[in-house]
């Protein structure tokens, strides 16, 4: 039952302060300074780079990933690991997603700048549990970030069943 060696989870990504539920955002650039504002708080992250990295890297391509899913990300000086914020909005945001739906499920990542294929793996890992809809089901369906917290950091405790 025990993770591999050098393997990694979401609850290694994601610190139980980094998860929130917000009511009232109302563009992409509103959600990057909050994302950005909860980074800082809970990570420490220079609050102006986090906002500008994350604007940078949208500006290549939206990360909204459909079915109301958005994976926005950066790479940042200083940072030591990577790491992640995960917000549930009460209110979808309209993201330039793939399927042109709006998003309510947002798991940012921050990853040091020369990071490689950390970064990656960390991304995949993020992107698989969020694929799996009873796993989006259950964070829609809670409020509460510890339960937030808790629904993400069990989603990939084990293998999932095909």
């Amino acid at each position: 039952m025990g993770a591999e060696k050098g393997q990694m989870d979401l609850s290694t990504l994601l610190k139980p302060a980094a998860v929130k539920v917000l009511t009232n955002v109302t563009s992409k650039k509103r959600l990057f300074q909050d994302l950005s504002e909860i980074a800082h708080s809970a990570y420490g992250l220079d609050a102006i780079q986090t906002v500008d990295a994350l604007q940078e890297r949208e500006m290549l391509g939206p990360t909204g990933v459909g079915h109301g899913v958005a994976l926005p990300h950066a790479r940042l000086h200083g940072l030591k690991s990577v790491v992640g914020v995960f917000l549930r909005l009460e209110r979808p945001l309209d993201f330039d997603a793939v399927d042109r739906l709006p998003v309510d499920l947002i798991f940012a990542l921050f990853a040091p700048k020369d990071s490689g294929v950390e970064h990656l793996k960390a991304l995949a890992l993020v992107s698989r549990t969020l694929r799996n809809a009873e796993t989006c089901a259950k964070l829609r369906a809670n409020s509460d970030p510890a339960a937030l917290h808790a629904v993400l950091t069990a989603a990939n405790g084990g293998v999932q069943a095909a």
